[in-house]
């Protein structure tokens, strides 16, 4: 078990290395020259998460408080989030994303989806897809009971 867990692991480095670098690399898409991929990612935390703290959005990207205070400014100064104290802890911000934000993290989902779509297309079965999809909500399910 101990093998095939360690191919696993490493199997799926691997994919989200060279998948993000093949996906980032083949879209032409406007939003992609404008936005970094961690700036992105910061829009779809917030999309689906719901307004973070800046210390939850670092540690969710894995990157220090000062990191992610730059990206964040960047992302307020493009109107694509907003930033203010939070009502609870005043010396802590949080931030929300804007209707514009929505905006950009949709056109960059078509792109995403459009690519990689492109790349399975008569590379990958109906049924290994499904397969894919029930494995990646198990372990879904698994991160997010580590949670609680």
């Amino acid at each position: 078990m101990k093998e095939k867990l360690q191919e696993a692991v490493d199997l799926f480095e691997e994919v989200m290395i060279y998948g993000t670098e093949q996906v980032i690399k083949n879209m032409d898409v406007q939003i992609w020259k404008e936005y970094s991929p961690e700036q992105i990612q910061v829009l779809k935390i917030l999309s689906t998460y719901g307004p973070q703290s800046n210390g939850k959005l670092a540690e969710m990207q894995g990157v220090h408080k000062s990191a992610i205070s730059n990206r964040l400014k960047k992302l307020v100064d493009k109107g694509l989030i907003t930033s203010e104290r939070d009502v609870i802890d005043q010396r802590a911000k949080v931030s929300k994303l804007t209707d514009i934000g929505r905006e950009v993290l949709q056109i960059s989902n078509d792109a995403v989806y459009e690519n990689v779509e492109s790349l399975f297309r008569g590379q990958i079965t109906e049924e290994e897809l499904d397969v894919f999809v029930e494995t990646f909500r198990k372990l879904k399910t698994i991160l997010q009971m580590k949670e609680i």
